[in-house]
C-alpha cells in the first residue's frame, strides 16, 4: 500500500491536537513499521513549518521533521505535476497540488482528515481513523 499523507495529519501529531492526534500517530507509526509506504508533497514541509513553528519551536519543528523523513518520502514531483494540478477543478489549489503529489507516488490512497476537500480526486482519500483501522497492522 501507497499513501500520501496531508499535511494536517502531521500537524496534528506534531501538536497534539485532540482527538485527531490519536489516529493520526497511529498512521505515523504505521509508516514507520513499513506496514505501508508513506509520502507527503514536498509543499507540505512548508506548509507544515509555517504552521507548527508558531506553537512549537524553530528547533522542536525541524527535529520533527527530521524524524519524520526517516520513514516518509517526499513524493517526487516537477513542474508537470504542478501543472496538472492547475487542471484539476479544485477549489482549493493546495488541495490539488496534494493530488498531483499522490499521482507522482503513485498512492492508492490519501490520508487526511479533510476528506471532503478530496471529493473530486481520482485517488480517495480517507480519514487516519480509517486508515489506522484498515492498513497499519
Amino acid at each position: 500500500m501507497i499513501a500520501l499523507l496531508d499535511t494536517d495529519v502531521l500537524i496534528d501529531v506534531a501538536l497534539d491536537r485532540k482527538p485527531f492526534s490519536e489516529f493520526s500517530s497511529v498512521v505515523l507509526d504505521g509508516a514507520e513499521h513499513h506496514f505501508y509506504r508513506a509520502f507527503i508533497a514536498w509543499h507540505s514541509l512548508a506548509n507544515f513549518y509555517y504552521i507548527v513553528t508558531p506553537t512549537s519551536s524553530n528547533r522542536r519543528t525541524r527535529d520533527f521533521v527530521m524524524g519524520l523523513l526517516k520513514f516518509v518520502e517526499v513524493a517526487p514531483t516537477t513542474t508537470k505535476d504542478a501543472l496538472y494540478a492547475g487542471t484539476l477543478n479544485f477549489t482549493d489549489f493546495e488541495d490539488a497540488l496534494q493530488v498531483a503529489a499522490a499521482r507522482a507516488c503513485n498512492a492508492e490512497i490519501i490520508v487526511t482528515r479533510n476528506v471532503k476537500h478530496y471529493k473530486r480526486s481520482h485517488i480517495p482519500a480517507h480519514t487516519p481513523e480509517y486508515f489506522s483501522k484498515n492498513f497499519c497492522f
